[in-house]
Parts: structure tokens; sequence; C-alpha cells
């Protein structure tokens, strides 16, 4: 390869840096330049069992490292994390396309998860019942699995490992990360932090590629948990294939999120969140607020929202004063464009159309100004799909009863905000809508760490999410001891065919 060329994406296998000897790559392309920046190798399933042996060799000693030896670890890369957020962010705006201070934040919820991985100590206790039974003691442990793997989607690099393999090694498990083959810098750069922490060889690997290594991920007997965050499609492929093989597995997948808009709301303080909200990111977050429910009076603030909407600053995730960014990809961007002339064709109105934007000094970005939809309805393919892209559809309701109704028979259920300054209103919401995220003013509820991740019905396959207590539940395994200690000089004068214990 010439000096000239882009790097190649290598494999962390043992504690090392190490080059596939594939023949298949993917260019990593900087997506508001068309520059390829990075080549990610597709990993042979030999690769892929080269990695989790790696693993599974490793757990044998990481699994009774002393548990405070692993907090310090986790201190060690919040540290180390923390003094690399402007390199982390960098690698991320310049392969995802977010802007400079969106990809900072998202490097800033990851910390999050790693900080709480730094006191989990408490969450790994187990129970015990003294004289369950005469002289019988029952008590249960919470112990590692082995092998766990992670599969993360494109548009949070750093933050979606983060949900993965800090909460995982701390459990005393050892890990393998696919992470997404189209942003994969910031992936390294933050495993190359875990291992500068002081994470022994093998506890920490990573692999990349695309169907076939992510088959081979679920199918390996030596995989115990697998964790995926992702697309829908994929998301229940990797259930089904993994829960199959035997693996305990948590799939957080696609979304439809609705912001409700009551008249009562702060005016200026619900619009410019329901914009944030859904165009942040250039709308590539599974936590988008996609949809915008404006209730009763609440409808005749759509001329606004459409004309603040009109001022986002469309350019480079480097330029100063950028609101939102390219989204990923050529193939994004079309698929994003299809969807949105779909709407029109099916009887919606674009009243704010972000197609063909030209942005100053970048013609060839994958550039979708954003966009608005009026006269959504659930059939259109613009409500039923996830656009993740820059998309906004409106819908009108009469009352908070018709806009619960509505959202509830949505198949999605992975988050959902209300905005109004009635606690009655926002109390029956929490109650009756059937979300597992909400937020009462906050436009994009994801939790903070040390609650679970907790996403349902569509949205969701397992029973467990990340982070939180939820995340102990998943990376253990409870184990039950029930336990009698004689005296030396006990005899029995019968046996006893029974079950009972008294």
């Amino acid at each position: 390869m010439s000096a000239a060329s882009p790097a190649a994406v290598a494999m962390f296998i043992d504690g090392k840096l190490v080059a596939s000897q594939t023949q298949e790559w993917r260019d990593v392309v900087n997506p508001a330049t068309q520059e390829v920046v990075a080549r990610t190798p597709f990993c042979s399933v030999d690769e892929v069992d080269r990695a989790v042996a790696s693993a599974k060799k490793a757990f044998e000693s990481w699994r009774n490292t002393s548990l405070s030896q692993r907090l310090r670890v986790m201190l060690k890369l919040q540290q180390l994390v923390r003094d690399n957020v402007q390199p982390l962010a960098a690698a991320i705006t310049r392969e995802h396309g977010k802007t400079l201070p969106d990809a900072e934040g998202e490097v800033g919820r990851g910390l999050e998860v790693i900080e709480h991985a730094c006191s989990v100590a408490t969450l790994q206790l187990g129970e015990i019942a003294e004289n369950a039974a005469t002289g019988v003691d029952v008590y249960s442990i919470h112990q590692p699995l082995g092998v766990g793997v992670g599969i993360t989607a494109f548009n949070f690099p750093v933050m979606l490992p983060c949900f993965m393999f800090p909460m995982a090694i701390t459990f005393g498990n050892t890990f393998v990360l696919k992470p997404s083959e189209q942003d994969p810098t910031s992936t390294m750069m933050l495993v190359d932090l875990a291992h500068q922490a002081g994470l022994p060889p093998g506890v920490l690997n990573v692999v990349h590629g695309g169907p076939e290594v992510v088959n081979r991920l679920c199918d390996h007997p030596d995989v115990k948990a697998v964790s995926f965050i992702g697309s829908t499609a994929v998301g229940t492929h990797v259930y089904r294939r993994a829960t199959q093989a035997g693996k305990r597995v948590q799939s957080m997948m696609g979304a439809k999120n609705h912001c409700v808009v009551l008249p009562d709301a702060n005016k200026d303080q619900a619009i410019n969140n329901l914009i944030g909200s859904a165009f942040g990111a250039a709308g590539q977050r599974c936590m988008a607020n996609s949809v915008a429910v404006l209730v009763g009076e609440a409808r005749q603030w759509l001329p606004e929202i459409v004309e603040r909407t009109r001022r986002l600053k469309v350019s480079a995730g480097t330029t100063e004063g950028a609101d939102l960014g390219p989204v990923v990809s050529k193939a994004a961007r079309a698929r994003v464009e299809r969807l949105i002339g779909s709407a029109a064709e099916q009887g919606a109105q674009i009243v704010l159309d972000g197609r063909g934007i030209k942005v100053e000094g970048f013609p060839n970005g994958n550039f979708v100004g954003p966009t608005i939809f009026t006269g959504v309805k659930p059939e259109m393919d613009v409500y039923a799909q996830e656009i993740f892209g820059p998309a906004l559809a409106v819908v009108e309701t009469a009352t908070l009863d018709e806009a619960i109704a509505f959202i509830n028979a949505n198949p999605n259920g992975n988050g959902t905000s209300i905005f109004t300054a009635s606690g009655w209103a926002a109390r029956k919401f929490q109650n009756e809508i059937d979300v597992g995220q909400v937020g009462i003013n906050v436009p994009i509820p994801v939790p903070v760490a040390y609650f679970s991740f907790t996403g349902s019905r569509a949205s969701k396959l397992g029973d467990l999410g990340p982070n939180g207590k939820q995340a102990a539940w998943f990376w253990t395994q409870v184990k039950t001891v029930t336990a009698r200690w004689f005296e030396p000089d006990h005899a029995d004068s019968q046996v006893n065919t029974t079950i009972t214990m008294r």
C-alpha cells in the first residue's frame, strides 16, 4: 500500500493491533467531502475465531481478577476518555458527519456509562438467607458468563460500544466487539484507551465486517451473550440466530418516536427542543423525535416551527455554527430523498423540502436539508418507516387522549416526549403511553447511565436492556447455593428419602 493510501483499520486481538489478511475491504468515506479516510477489513471466519479464542483464554484469569482491580481499570479509562474528548470527537465527525459539538456530546454520554461502571460493585452483590432450614444456608452469587459480543450501529461509534463492553468486562466477562464498518476509527481509539487503562490482553478484542462476521459471532459455541444496537431488520436476525444458538441476547432496534406538544407548554422551549431532537445529528438517532403531535391550539404553532427550522445551518460537521451535517453515505441520502418524494406521492404536504440542498465549500457532501411534512397518515411510508434522516412528520390531534391513542397504535416503543405545563397531563401521559422511555419536557429521554435503557415493543428484543441494574442481570449468571456444614463427629441415624428440609 502506498504512502498516500488511506490507513487500513486493524483488528485488535490479544492486546495487539493485528492486520487482517482478508481480500475484502470497505472504504470509510468522509460524508462531507467523499474523501476516503480509511479502509475497513471484512474479516474472515478464522480471524473471528482467533478473537473469540483470545477472549475465552483471557476469561480464565480475568474472571478471578478482584472486582476492585477491575473497577480501577474503569477509573483509569474514564480519565483517559476525558483527556481525549476532542480527538475522539474529531474522528466521529470525520467519518460520521455529525457536528463537532454533537460528537463531543456523544463522547460525554459514553463517558457517563464508563463512570457508572466505576461504581457497580453493589450491583454484583448476591443475597443470603441464613438458616433457611435448620443448619442450612441459601445464598445467590452473580458470576460472569464468559465471552460477550457487542455489535454496534454507525450512528454513535463511541457511545454505543460504551453501552456494552465497560459493564460487561467490569462484571468479569471478556469481550469481542464488532463496530460499524462505516466509521470504525473512533471506536478503535476508544479500545486503545481501554488497553492503556490496564486491560490484560484478550479481555477486549475487535473484529470488523458484515453479515458473515455477525453470523459467526452469533453461532460461535464459546460466545455466551450478544448485545446489539442497530436496525430492526439486522437486530431481529441477530436475536433469532443467537438465541437459536443458545446465547443470551439483547437487541435494541428501530423506532418511530413522537413528541407531543400541548398548548399550555412553554412555546419557545417546546419548539426549540422539538427541532433540536428531530434534526440533530441529521436525524440519525434511534431516539430522534421524528413525529410531532400538535394538540389543540398548539397546531397554530406550525408556521413558527417551519420558520425556525428553515434557519438551521447545514454544513460539514467541522464548520463553526453548523446545526446539522451530512447523512452518513450516498446510499443514506438517496434513501432519505426517496422517502421524502414518497410523502408527496402518498398525499402528504412537504412544507419544507431539504432535497437538493447546496452547501458552500462542500459540493460533494451527502447533505439533506431539514424537511417537514404535514397531513401525514399512518399508512404513509414516511410514517411507517424509520427515515433516519432530517425529516419531521407533523400530526395534529384535538385532544391528549387522541395523541396517546395515535402513539400507542404505532408498533414501536423506543421513546416519546410530552411538552406541557400541566402535571396532571404529564402524569396521565406517562401512565397511559405504551412506550419504554418517556420524556416530560425532555426531548430525547435517554436515561442517565445508572438507569437502564428500556425501549419496548418492536424497538426491543430480549428482556434486559443496557446500562443500570439490568446490565448486571444481563452480563452475569445467578448461581444459587444451598449449603449445610456438619460437626466433625455428626452421624445420621436414618436415610431421608423425602425433599423436606426443616
